[in-house]
């Protein structure tokens, strides 16, 4: 069931990219926590992007020219054209963006504080005080008319989970992709038990589910991040650590957890090793990779600062660089 009608940007830009997304395979497919990222800086609005783990995960490598995929729902409103435009300004395949008139797109209201690079989230606005629209999960609707794109992808990328997300990661998994799956809390326990099994990557931050995750005995490599000082691969009883990069300078430190996840992303297209070839081994060069991007996004307000300052281009060396 399309309603591929609704899915439109807006501008000569947005529409010849959304034109020549028609049936492309995929690189990457990918669903999760996409908002309209409304930033407040040192007290005062400056400015509004893509943001979201997955959002800003996708919307960056779509810059580095990788086809990328994203499924999701969004309201046919201002906020989701915005989400739109930047997603086909990227290069995004676009048609399985879903805009229905009855949904609100999400936005995330971000107070970041220069001096010191911290960040603050809340789905209140601090204008108004009042809530701001939640982000909503694909059904079962998007999940069928992605199917054919999920059964062809390299990689399936999630940081989000229900019924509809964890068949998607079934399909993609049936047709051989990795599944890197970047949770932020458990939530449902049956659901993230049954994502685990169907899980190539594991990436999650220590301070919050190490205590919850350390243990588990899950057949998937994992990336557990230890903040500014580094992160660890687990690979069974593999156990690699991998300092972190030191940024020059911090300015915001928010978004560095995505692009390490890019690199890694972007190492595994390079490479194009099948589920069997890859391990910890192998992947550490991939986060490396994205650890250099993290550490230079560090220097620029923004969750993508580095590419709007620097450009794809720039990224792209960032990335051969080791």
């Amino acid at each position: 069931m399309s309603h591929r009608s609704h899915s439109t940007g807006t501008g000569p830009k947005a529409a010849a990219s959304y034109g020549s997304s028609l049936k492309r395979r995929a690189d990457v497919v990918g669903t999760g926590f996409t908002v309209l990222d409304r930033l407040y800086q040192d007290g005062h609005f400056s400015d509004e992007s893509l943001g979201g783990s997955c959002g800003n995960v996708l919307v960056s490598l779509a810059m580095l020219h990788r086809a990328v995929a994203p499924v999701l729902r969004l309201g046919l409103d201002l906020a989701g054209e915005r989400l739109m435009t930047e997603f086909c300004e990227a290069g995004a395949i676009v048609e399985h963006i879903h805009r229905r008139p009855e949904l609100r797109s999400p936005i995330l209201a971000e107070k970041l504080d220069t001096a010191s690079g911290i960040h603050l989230f809340s789905f209140t606005c601090p204008e108004t005080d009042t809530d701001l629209p939640r982000y909503e999960s694909i059904g079962e609707p998007e999940l069928e008319e992605a199917l054919p794109l999920l059964q062809t992808c390299s990689v399936f990328y999630t940081d989000r989970l229900s019924e509809s997300i964890l068949k998607a990661m079934r399909a993609a998994r049936a047709g051989g992709a990795v599944v890197f799956f970047e949770p932020s809390e458990i939530g449902n326990s049956d659901l993230f038990e049954r994502a685990l099994e169907l899980s190539t990557i594991l990436k999650y931050s220590s301070d919050r589910l190490d205590d919850e995750l350390g243990g588990i005995a899950a057949d998937c490599i994992k990336i557990v991040t230890h903040g500014s000082s580094g992160l660890e691969v687990r690979d069974g009883s593999l156990k690699i650590w991998c300092s972190a990069v030191d940024a020059t300078e911090v300015l915001d430190t928010c978004g560095s957890g995505d692009m390490v996840s890019v690199g890694i992303i972007d190492w595994l297209l390079t490479e194009d090793l099948s589920i069997g070839e890859l391990n910890g081994s192998h992947l550490v060069t991939g986060v490396v990779a994205g650890q250099r991007l993290a550490a230079a996004n560090c220097a620029y307000v923004g969750a993508r600062g580095l590419f709007k300052h620097r450009g794809a281009s720039y990224v792209r060396s960032l990335l051969h660089a080791g």
